[in-house]
């Protein structure tokens, strides 16, 4: 239970304006805000400004990346089309920082807007997006290409930049002398490269091709001196590695091999052990503070220390001499560590120890940790910890900006539309009671505990206050093909869970039904409420229907030639004929559309547009059961196809499948088509190319909706309360909310037009 105690009113006040400031300051630059409880996914990477320490950047696996000017109360999601690996402040100019991605991208801006630097963007002639997940990659006609696996700025001249880019298993280092405008190759790296660092106290104007750096490569550190280089000795595979440069000049390395600590004093010549307090300890992420290297924080599991195993963070404060835990979670949150909502949910276990440490160049008491579902914060030294992804509201939780979430649909409870839900991967359903101001979990009491992770859908009653069915599994990120490449669809753990208390509680409603990654329920609402009549899609098995409010399930394939079909998605027309959207295995074993007329008793099979092998989702216009929007993926095309793919986009069909024609071939990775309840001319569409889409005229023409950039969206959804505006859920930045046209005012992230990772 959380006690407030009353303040005195000009306290009070001020508390007012200070929230006041957080919350501005958490805006984007546009009208969309993101909405849900924060955090819930893997974060990365965190680097805190020299200049300031209020100003940070994360970044996550799910392409988002994010910036806080405030310490962190809030922050700004950015994407740059692709993950985000490193950031790198520039030493000497406060606004100018870096961050690899797909490409190096820079911002003079403090991180507002974005160009490619590497390679250059008058070099690219195209991008394709070839994979399942649409990932960018460039196609380049001049100067150097490939992953940039590392970067540094010389500390005397920011126009010195030194980049490691990987080719394959080859990498190469390449130097530029005017911030990014040219470079030059300069040496190989046989031993790869992972940090470069270029010693600052070098004497006049250093010459590029001659400065002193050290580069950290797979087994040892790579030294520069004198324009000729040396390998250092390796105490192993350098897992994690960080350093600082001490006021004397040397340079201080931490790295971790093996679940064992090493440094070394000299830049990497020679290395020592050093262990952790305590038994059975392995060592993970280390970070120094960049001109204080005596202090260093690295994460560890498995300490045994006094008496129970334990993860968290330990700190050094005289090189490596001495750990001492100031972090030390069991199966209890340490007493110094202040989380949000997901230890209180899920225990601290389920975050683990941190993957991403930054410390401060600055101020080593100043340190950012990230892990599987959060960010935190120590400003005293570890002395204490505190939860920057979440912060209290009215009813629950709501996020700071930090939002690492897949989620699959935003569900209105038709009795009070401020009652919702959002359906998420990892971290399940979850509930607000407020219109979307503050969250809190409801996948709670009787969802079985096999089914937690993802919540794919939600199904109202609309004549039965409360009541309401979810479909649920254990397995995640479903229809992407790498999930059934790692673990066959009949493994997988899942069905429909029933309330009658509005989501309170839950039971399991899964008679007749083998376990399943159920993904889509869809009710007939012609059905009597006493013999609700339900279809539930259930992936690698078919689809299943209850006669009896979900008491019982049977399954009703027949006419659907798949074996083990991966059933996705669902829709019933107006003339109650069922459509059934098959997933596709591989291109060689694509994926179907089928239709039944006789309440999934026989289905049938309607043909896919030409060359289509990857139908994601179907809409039909209330008004005319022959108009149909079917949302396609797109397939490896021969070169010269944009983006690399064809046959994807959205297809419109006036017969009920029997013609098609594409009237979206800019996007090639549409997830799905959604239909305003309100105007059947207005429709959205979203998908994997850093894009939403609305049309005004029933689908013959569309738009992009300006703002919503993220590299991952799923699907738009219109909201209830106020036309103007929509819900975007989307594959690892939570759900947006904003301008259902889009906001002509908003600002680009990228700005390269070529590049900009979307259709134009």
């Amino acid at each position: 239970m959380m006690i407030r105690r009353s303040m005195p009113r000009t306290l009070a006040a001020l508390a007012a304006l200070a929230g006041l400031a957080a919350m501005l300051s958490a805006q984007r630059h546009d009208s969309w805000q993101i909405i849900g409880p924060g955090g819930g996914g893997s974060l990365f990477h965190p680097a805190i400004s020299p200049h300031d320490p209020d100003t940070a950047l994360v970044a996550c696996d799910m392409t988002g990346a994010y910036l806080t000017r405030d310490g962190g109360h809030s922050w700004r999601m950015f994407n740059l089309g692709g993950t985000v690996r490193f950031f790198v402040f520039d030493p000497r100019e406060p606004r100018t920082i870096y961050a690899a991605a797909e490409a190096l991208f820079c911002s003079r801006d403090g991180g507002d807007s974005w160009r490619m630097v590497l390679p250059r963007a008058d070099a690219v002639r195209g991008i394709a997006m070839t994979d399942d997940h649409a990932a960018v990659s460039f196609r380049v006609d001049r100067g150097p290409s490939g992953a940039v696996a590392a970067l540094a700025i010389d500390p005397a001249d920011s126009n010195i930049l030194y980049a490691a880019l990987r080719t394959g298993q080859r990498y190469e280092l390449w130097t530029s002398s005017d911030a990014g405008a040219s470079w030059r190759e300069s040496a190989s790296l046989p031993d790869g490269a992972s940090r470069i660092w270029v010693d600052p106290l070098q004497k006049g104007a250093p010459n590029p091709d001659a400065s002193s750096l050290y580069v950290a490569g797979a087994k040892a550190i790579a030294m520069r001196r004198g324009g000729r280089w040396q390998i250092g000795e390796s105490p192993g595979p350098l897992e994690h590695v960080s350093a600082g440069f001490a006021a004397s000049g040397s340079l201080v390395i931490y790295a971790a091999s093996g679940g064992r600590i090493f440094v070394t004093e000299d830049g990497g010549s020679r290395w020592r052990e050093s262990p952790l307090p305590g038994v059975n300890g392995r060592a993970g992420e280390i970070a120094a503070s960049g001109r204080h290297p005596d202090t260093a924080y690295v994460s560890f599991e498995g300490l045994r220390s006094p008496l129970h195993a334990s993860f968290g963070v330990a700190k050094t404060v005289d090189r490596g001499l001495h750990w001492q835990p100031v972090w030390q979670d069991t199966n209890t949150l340490a007493a110094n560590v202040h989380d949000a909502w997901l230890s209180e949910r899920f225990g601290p276990g389920w975050a683990g120890a941190p993957v991403g440490i930054g410390v401060s160049p600055t101020d080593p008491n100043l340190v950012l940790t990230t892990d599987s579902g959060r960010a935190m914060r120590t400003r005293d030294g570890g002395a204490t910890w505190e939860a920057l992804y979440s912060k209290p509201s009215a009813r629950g939780w709501t996020t700071t900006g930090l939002d690492v979430t897949t989620c699959y649909g935003v569900h209105f409870d038709p009795f009070d539309s401020r009652h919702m839900f959002i359906s998420y991967t990892d971290i399940g359903l979850f509930a607000s009671e407020d219109g979307g101001a503050s969250w809190h979990s409801a996948t709670g009491e009787g969802v079985p505990p096999a089914w937690t992770n993802t919540t794919y859908w939600m199904e109202f009653d609309p004549l039965v206050k409360g009541r309401a069915w979810a479909v649920m599994s254990g397995i995640h990120d479903l229809p992407r093909d790498k999930m059934w490449r790692r673990l066959s669809p009949e493994s997988y753990t899942g069905g429909v869970v029933e309330t009658t208390d509005g989501g309170r509680t839950w039971r399991a409603a899964n008679m007749g039904m083998s376990e399943t990654a159920a993904t889509h329920i869809l009710l007939d609402p012609a059905s009597p409420p006493e013999a609700r009549v339900l279809y539930v899609a259930g992936f690698g098995r078919g689809i299943f229907q209850s006669k009896d409010s979900g008491a019982h399930w049977d399954l009703r394939n027949s006419g659907i030639t798949e074996s083990r079909p991966f059933a996705w998605r669902l829709a019933r027309d107006s003339g109650a004929a069922l459509y059934a959207v098959i997933a596709r295995r591989s291109e060689s074993m694509p994926g179907a559309l089928y239709r039944s007329t006789d309440s999934a008793a026989h289905w049938s099979r309607v043909p896919l547009p030409p060359g289509v092998t990857g139908p994601n989702g179907l809409a039909i216009d209330p008004r005319d059961p022959r108009r149909l929007y079917l949302a396609a993926w797109g397939r490896i095309a021969p070169e010269g196809a944009p983006h690399g793919v064809k046959d994807g986009g959205i297809y419109l069909s006036q017969d009920a499948g029997a013609a098609w024609r594409n009237v979206l071939a800019e996007d090639q990775h549409i997830y799905d088509v959604t239909i305003d309840p309100r105007d059947p001319r207005l429709l959205y569409a979203a998908g994997f190319e850093s894009s939403a889409w609305r049309s005004t005229d029933a689908g013959v023409t569309w738009q992009r909706l300006r703002g919503f950039n993220f590299k991952w969206g799923h699907r738009v959804i219109p909201d209830p309360r106020d036309p103007g505006k929509v819900y975007i859920t989307t594959f690892g930045g939570s759900v947006w909310h904003g301008p259902a046209a889009g906001d002509p005012r908003s600002a680009e992230d990228l700005l390269d037009p070529l590049l900009a990772l979307r259709p134009h």
